[in-house]
């Protein structure tokens, strides 16, 4: 933002500091209203014509951004991605370990990518492989949702789960 004598313009639209419109005033004059108050002129609409000033606290002004921008920062919540690798012949027991921690990962807040690497002449029954990303996602169905559907890239087949929020639960009850 551009103040005081940064201000290029000859006329502005000043508005005073208590937010009340003063009027069109030359840029001289709006300058010694500001001084006068012991404030700065400060231009908020450069592309108006005339352009808008306003008498305020820059540095106040400047303080109070700067704080809502670091609550906003507090309550942002940083989603992770975690892996979880499957082969398509798994046993029951590997089956439950991976689902747990899966269950683990999306209880923390994380998404969680399921993943099956094919090898050899085994992508030939890429359906096995569907069916055990289906049913990993249909036991994490109480935790989590599908954001995409089983799919291959390469040789593998990827599956993508993101936790439910308090609003989803509640929309099911």
């Amino acid at each position: 933002m551009k103040l005081n004598d940064g201000i290029r313009a000859r006329e502005v639209r000043l508005i005073d500091a208590n937010g009340e419109q003063v009027g069109v005033k030359p840029k001289r004059e709006a300058l010694e209203l500001a001084a006068n108050a012991e404030l700065d002129l400060v231009l908020v609409a450069p592309n108006a014509n005339p352009p808008v000033c306003r008498i305020m606290d820059y540095g106040k002004y400047r303080y109070e951004q700067q704080k809502k921008e670091r609550e906003a920062r507090k309550k942002q919540k940083v989603i992770n991605v975690k892996e979880v690798r499957l082969s398509p012949n798994i046993e029951e027991h590997d089956f439950n370990t991976k689902l747990r921690n899966a269950r683990k990962f999306l209880s923390k807040g994380d998404k969680v990518k399921a993943a099956i690497r094919f090898r050899g002449r085994a992508i030939t029954h890429s359906s096995i492989g569907r069916d055990v990303l289906e049913r990993l996602a249909e036991e994490c169905k109480d935790v989590a949702a599908v954001e995409t559907k089983p799919k291959m890239e390469g040789r593998s087949m990827f599956l993508m789960l993101a936790p439910r929020s308090d609003k989803d639960t509640k929309k099911k009850s």
